[in-house]
């Protein structure tokens, strides 16, 4: 029995999202990448089975925005080791973020 499944939607749609999400960060100078971001993360929730089941993701730009400036400040601050430490804090943001439809 297939636990996950993937790959239900068109390319179509993919190019589509990431065009839009291209547009939306370039426009706005990289300010709003994480509405962008949570624009693929969508994408592939909504292209995901999980037993039979569609994933949904909940997460939004808004939500993630103080911590995405926050994240960054404490990159360029230690020249790019916090990067060690946010990229996990992003996953587990993404992961709790993301329920069965």
């Amino acid at each position: 029995m297939k636990t996950f499944e993937f790959g239900k939607g068109a390319a179509r749609d993919f190019i589509a999202t990431w065009i839009a999400a291209f547009l939306i960060s370039l426009f706005t100078f990289g300010l709003a990448t994480p509405w962008a971001v949570c624009m693929f993360h969508k994408w592939k929730a909504r292209n995901t089975l999980f037993q039979g089941r569609r994933l949904k993701f909940i997460g939004s730009g808004g939500e993630l925005i103080g911590m995405w400036i926050f994240w960054w400040i404490l990159t360029v601050i230690t020249l790019g080791l916090y990067s060690l430490i946010w990229y996990p804090r992003y996953i587990k943001w993404v992961t709790e973020r993301t329920v069965l439809d």
